[in-house]
């Protein structure tokens, strides 16, 4: 008695369930992996682009005069949209502030920077 060979006609309906099924988990995966990384993308945009705004708002209050007494400066025009600063002045000494710049996003805290401000 011969036994019957694989005459190569085609798959079983086993092997083409597994083949799919196969297939289902590696695009699961990678769509996880792309949906993941985007936001990833999103929120490094958003910190950037807020530390960007808090390191030109410090600029701007150490190239203005210095406001003995004061507990805020106003902060200059933000050109993003949907993003706001806050700078609040804390006196150490006389002659030198602590400043404090908070940027929001959609007013949601992203980001506070602190540096000194002295009266020269």
């Amino acid at each position: 008695m011969r036994l019957a060979a694989f005459d190569g006609r085609g798959a079983g309906l086993v092997e083409v369930l597994v083949a799919v099924g196969i297939m289902a988990i590696v695009l699961t995966i990678l769509l996880s992996a792309l949906s993941i990384g985007g936001l990833g993308v999103r929120v490094i945009h958003e910190r950037v682009t807020a530390e960007n705004i808090a390191r030109s708002q410090l600029e701007y209050v150490k190239e203005t005069d210095f406001i003995a007494g004061t507990d805020h400066y106003t902060p200059t025009t933000i050109s993003h949209p949907g993003y706001s600063a806050t700078i609040s002045a804390t006196t150490i000494y006389t002659g030198m502030q602590l400043i404090t710049v908070t940027v929001y996003h959609n007013d949601e805290r992203v980001f506070t920077i602190e540096n000194y401000k002295v009266d020269r």
